[in-house]
């Protein structure tokens, strides 16, 4: 069945617009899995704010193209299903990895990072990548450890002074 002017038009607008709004889409052969696997991978990946779709290339070419992205001619073939990833890429990639490992259908074929085209394995590492929250953490605890150790040389004077007092007392009460 032919697609009409009109719809390939809303799907490069549709397309467009997913592009615009993500760091990376991650390619994925689809071929062999069924609609309701589709729908349940989509679930699985909303909750990272992902987007998962099946793709006509040459329209998610034209979007590519029109969006100012690379476009990868070897990543536009084929049976392909595009995973447009929210802010968070390493939660939104571990998410796919881990439905994928459960149905062992689709497979990750490649990449979008920015204007970097990454193959498959590479693709595949996205999901080392720590996350949103971990990153935080890791910034907050660069940032605290000049105070921390700022508060523990100060301390430290008076934490000797007092135990230097206990071991007097200590020493005074034996004698006793």
């Amino acid at each position: 069945m032919a697609i009409t002017r009109k719809k390939k038009e809303e799907l490069v607008a549709q397309y467009k617009e997913l592009i615009e709004n993500t760091p990376a889409l991650v390619f994925t052969n689809y071929q062999g899995t069924t609609v309701a696997q589709i729908n349940s991978l989509r679930a699985k990946l909303k909750d990272s704010n992902t987007t998962y779709a099946v793709v006509k290339n040459t329209l998610l070419e034209l979007a590519l193209r029109e969006s100012g992205r690379v476009t990868p001619e070897e990543l536009l073939k084929g049976a392909n299903g595009v995973a447009f990833c929210g802010e968070d890429i390493g939660k939104s990639v571990t998410a796919l990895k881990a439905w994928i490992k459960d149905a062992k259908v689709v497979e990750i074929t490649g990449a979008i990072l920015e204007n970097s085209v990454l193959d498959g394995k590479s693709a595949d590492a996205l999901s080392d990548l720590p996350t949103k929250d971990q990153t935080r953490a890791m910034l907050l605890g660069v940032l605290s450890a000049p105070a921390r150790q700022l508060v523990q040389i100060v301390n430290a004077p008076g934490s000797s002074l007092a135990r230097v007092m206990n071991a007097h007392v200590e020493k005074q009460q034996e004698a006793a």
